[in-house]
């Protein structure tokens, strides 16, 4: 894969000339396909407090609503490109267009909890065909100078939709339905598969290889069962023998999937490309921010919506400063990467995303807008220079000859991270309110319930609701408000607690940063899209 090189159809000289292969038409089909990734993204987390009341999904369920999505996305992206080589980009991005949309109907028709999220990890493995076939196309269509012009239009679509995503998801949940964040993506969907038949041209890689599926089998099992394990280990406790089990099978498989990638003669990650420290911590940067943000972002909605009683369409507004301020963030974040150089500029950006996630870690049960909106804004301008700068260094750092697999590590690892941080986090949070609840309960001097009935209310606090007047009929009006207290105040430890770790592991990402070194300059370094 990584010594393949991408047959462009029409030559550099006709671009522009004709309907198919148009360079700024191709941009527009791919955009349409990579919005549709975006939106869904953003838009979930808006509905996921509607969806476990619908469904009456638990905080582990709703975890994998997002952790198996994004396993999907992480463990597929490489196999996806690779699959583009050999049957055409083209090809694999209509097919991952024409399979989102239709798995994202089949989302929207879901009966059960366990249907959503078998059709969300679906959805993933079509996702990730769309991402590294998208990129190739456009590097076909803008060849050489004119791709960096392609890129800046590109960042600023992303962000638009983005940021466009609380807002869209919060009219849908709260004038629509939960499910209508999913069947939205289907007149996108038909509106990309059209334009791409139009206008997309077909490329594929001269020299065609095999893809490694003992190794996506491997990698495959081993993220499960890690991410597995860990969900389930409030549940299960952690010395019980299923959760040291799955973690064990984690190793047990890791292992052998790394001894396979020494012995492959065409590997799915080959080895050789970590040799270089910068792509190995370019790696980990990517992993921990991902972490990070993903991780804690999970449980914000639940902070909106329950802890503070706002309506779905409020909790999307309450986070526009984020989306909104990437718009601005990604093409500065490239200026300032220029001028001061890749360590000092993802240093500086995580140590401002450490600061602005201790300052959600002080949100109190009354935060106004502008308490969590400017931890918002300064999460923009510290992420964005961490996702341009680590890109940088591992695609800049990495051989020639793996600058393919390069960019699929890249864009794995910040899946896997997001998967791992809503996992670990959730655990975190998880077993933070079961250790405060009944502190707070007896703080405020409330009676004594049967076990069965606290575990109940214990279980609605991780996800910061609380009981009503209906849920517990001939309990007085002030008791049920009481018991409301607690569970938010319970729901809102957890919310610190994880937001903490997010500190530490943003400046640990921070000091990793120091050790890196700028890669090779863009022009030197040959991009290989898919």
């Amino acid at each position: 894969m990584a010594q393949a090189k991408t047959v462009a159809a029409p030559p550099p000289s006709d671009l522009g000339t004709t309907r198919q292969g148009h360079p700024w038409l191709t941009l527009l089909s791919v955009s349409l396909g990579v919005i549709m990734v975006m939106l869904d993204g953003t838009v979930v987390s808006i509905a996921n407090p509607v969806i476990a009341q619908d469904l009456k999904a638990s905080l582990s369920d709703l975890q994998w609503v997002t952790s198996g999505y994004l396993l999907a996305l992480a463990v597929f992206l490489i196999t996806a490109g690779k699959l583009g080589d050999l049957f055409g980009h083209k090809r694999i991005f209509l097919i991952g267009v024409a399979g989102f949309a239709l798995s994202s109907l089949a989302i929207g028709l879901s009966s059960s909890v366990g249907m959503l999220i078998g059709l969300r990890v679906l959805q993933g493995l079509f996702g990730a065909l769309l991402q590294p076939a998208a990129l190739a196309l456009l590097r076909v269509a803008f060849p050489g100078e004119r791709l960096k012009t392609a890129m800046g239009a590109w960042g600023g679509i992303i962000g638009l939709s983005s940021a466009a995503g609380p807002i869209v998801g919060g009219l849908l949940v709260e004038n629509v339905s939960w499910q209508s964040v999913f069947f939205i993506n289907v007149p996108v969907g038909i509106a990309a598969l059209a334009m791409g038949l139009w206008v997309l041209t077909e490329s594929r890689a001269r020299t065609l290889s095999r893809v490694d599926w003992l190794g996506v089998l491997l990698l495959s099992v081993a993220m499960f069962s890690l991410v597995w394990a860990i969900i389930q280990a409030p549940t299960w406790g952690w010395g019980d023998a299923r959760t040291i089990g799955f973690l064990a099978a984690a190793v047990v498989v890791g292992g052998v999937f790394l001894r396979w990638q020494t012995r492959s003669s065409e590997p799915l990650l080959p080895l050789s490309l970590f040799a270089n420290a910068s792509v190995s911590i370019g790696t980990g940067l990517m992993m921990l921010v991902a972490f990070s943000m993903f991780g804690a972002m999970f449980f914000l909605t639940f902070f909106f919506q329950g802890v503070h009683g706002l309506s779905p369409l409020e909790s999307g507004l309450r986070m526009l400063p984020m989306s909104a301020g990437m718009i601005v963030a990604s093409p500065l974040a490239a200026v300032l990467i220029g001028r001061f150089g890749t360590k000092i500029t993802i240093t500086g950006g995580m140590l401002i995303t450490g600061l602005a996630m201790f300052l959600l870690s002080r949100l109190s049960l009354d935060a106004a807008f502008i308490d969590s909106g400017i931890p918002f804004a300064l999460l923009a301008f510290g992420l964005s220079p961490v996702f341009v700068g680590a890109t940088e260094i591992i695609v800049g750092n990495a051989p020639e000859d793996l600058s393919g697999v390069a960019g699929g590590v890249q864009q794995s690892a910040m899946q896997v991270g997001g998967a791992l941080g809503t996992a670990i986090l959730g655990a975190i949070v998880s077993a933070r309110v079961a250790d405060v609840y009944q502190d707070h309960w007896s703080q405020a001097k409330l009676p004594a319930l049967p076990p069965q009935q606290v575990d109940g209310l214990q279980e609605l606090a991780t996800f910061g609701g609380a009981p009503t007047a209906q849920m517990m009929p001939g309990v007085p009006e002030p008791l049920v408000q009481a018991i409301g207290k607690v569970s938010h105040l319970s729901f809102l430890d957890g919310m610190h607690l994880g937001f903490t770790v997010s500190t530490g592991v943003a400046v640990l990402a921070a000091v990793l940063a120091l050790f890196v070194k700028a890669g090779r300059k863009s022009e030197d370094a040959p991009i290989h899209m898919g």
